[in-house]
């Protein structure tokens, strides 16, 4: 995706969705659930303009999620529609993934999303793939016992890459779908891109992975 640069995003971020945007999280570390009421905390990291994040905000008001994202631009995007929604439940990040343990806690994520992450397809970008073990295992800071990750990308090398590094991190994997299509009583809500590939005939790669050693976790 080309982000068409937005002079002082960051800044507008904080001032005009203020509601939204938490512009300091590690002030709520640890206290998320506490602070602002909720019992879960569900995560979509490299949230993008936001359908994914708003739309579960809003069909689950008793769920607290928080959208990540490291482009002030496109985070933007997620905030105005937030700001159209008014999702009380929803609350956003402007960090990159790699610095994510500043602001979440061990055991503090119920559940984490990661759609259409960017593929990084040259070999010498892997460790920049958010399921790269680098990033698995800051994922296994922050997830509670038991929490799954729900992985789903159009991209068939990143959905092959991800699935040996779940593996040969020690993650167990279930659910694998080489042709995802979403039942008619799921919960499930389509990301910008997803509608975009399925309107192109292209399959939807998905995968659900929980660490299962959980007292082992570095």
């Amino acid at each position: 995706m080309r982000i068409r640069r937005r002079k002082n995003a960051a800044e507008i971020l904080c001032q005009k969705y203020a509601d939204f945007v938490v512009e300091e999280p590690n002030k709520l570390k640890g206290k998320w659930k506490e602070k602002l009421g909720y019992d879960k905390l569900y995560a979509e990291f490299g949230s993008g303009k936001g359908r994914f994040v708003t739309n579960k905000a809003l069909n689950q008001p008793e769920v607290l999620y928080v959208g990540v994202e490291r482009e002030p631009e496109v985070l933007i995007k997620t905030a105005e529609k937030a700001a159209t929604k008014l999702p009380k439940n929803l609350r956003l990040i402007n960090t990159d993934v790699e610095f994510i343990t500043d602001a979440f806690a061990k055991g503090e994520v119920d559940r984490l999303f990661l759609n259409f992450s960017d593929p990084w397809p040259k070999r010498r970008h892997a460790k920049r793939r958010l399921t790269f073990c680098h990033f698995l295992d800051r994922y296994k800071q922050i997830l509670a016992p038991g929490a799954e990750i729900h992985f789903k990308t159009d991209n068939r090398g990143l959905f092959e890459f991800s699935l040996n590094e779940f593996s040969a991190c020690g993650w167990t994997m279930k659910n694998i779908r080489l042709d995802y299509q979403p039942e008619e009583d799921s919960d499930d809500i389509m990301t910008e891109y997803e509608l975009k590939f399925r309107e192109m005939g292209q399959p939807i790669y998905r995968l659900e992975a929980f660490y299962p050693n959980y007292e082992e976790k570095v």
